[in-house]
């Protein structure tokens, strides 16, 4: 018997595929490096081929992939200049959305914020990169949603769509542990209504991570040459 059920509409799955491949650029699952092809996204989310190409498109397109081949893509080179670029740029946005969440963050939200410092504490003290990396996007767009503007949280998500595949290769610099230092920092700021030591913070780990980035992508290319 068949179900009376509409279909799924196209464009949803489409949206489906590309959150999911946005998610995973996010998080550090796509690295740098990192060859993905079409086939291999589309065999792993058990769909056709179609939806995955609409993904790569949509991602080619904001700068967060960029096309190696013609059916396979990858994170875009970041060069020292585009990462001063996006720093300067990044401290603005997310300095603001921090500020005005220190404003209008709900008490009841910071349970989860607490929660989330601690787990990052906890992966760094097991060396787990990726559930550090997953924590820490956690926490910093938990902060930015309590900007209440989506027109910030669109901007910060784009930014980190270029620039968040790189936190993968901060591991060995002792970036994560004043990382999250800074965490606490942006914590307890928030907690005290602070919106201009929110932001302080917010502009601390931002730079910090920037400075050691720095480093590790000018040690790769002296390797390099």
């Amino acid at each position: 018997m068949l179900l009376s059920v509409a279909p799924v509409p196209r464009e949803t799955l489409q949206d489906h595929v590309y959150l999911r491949l946005k998610d995973l650029i996010l998080t550090g699952e796509i690295e740098p490096g990192q060859s993905v092809t079409i086939q291999s996204i589309a065999q792993a989310f058990q769909v056709s081929n179609m939806p995955v190409r609409e993904a790569f498109r949509r991602l080619v397109a904001e700068h967060a992939l960029t096309i190696i081949s013609g059916r396979s893509v990858g994170v875009p080179a970041l060069s020292l200049e585009r990462l001063e670029d996006l720093r300067r740029v990044r401290i603005e946005v997310e300095g603001l959305a921090a500020e005005w969440a220190a404003e209008r963050l709900s008490s009841s939200n910071l349970p989860r914020l607490e929660s989330l410092v601690s787990e990052m504490h906890a992966a760094i003290d097991a060396n787990d990169v990726k559930s550090f990396l997953h924590c820490n996007r956690d926490f910093h767009f938990a902060v930015y949603a309590a900007a209440q503007s989506s027109t910030l949280a669109s901007m910060i998500e784009n930014l980190w769509l270029q620039v968040s595949p790189y936190f993968n290769l901060l591991h060995e610099s002792g970036n994560y542990p004043r990382s999250n230092r800074e965490h606490a920092q942006i914590l307890s700021a928030i907690a005290r209504r602070d919106g201009a030591s929110a932001r302080a913070a917010i502009a601390a780990d931002i730079d910090g991570a920037a400075a050691n980035l720095r480093s590790v992508l000018g040690q790769m290319r002296a390797t390099d040459g």
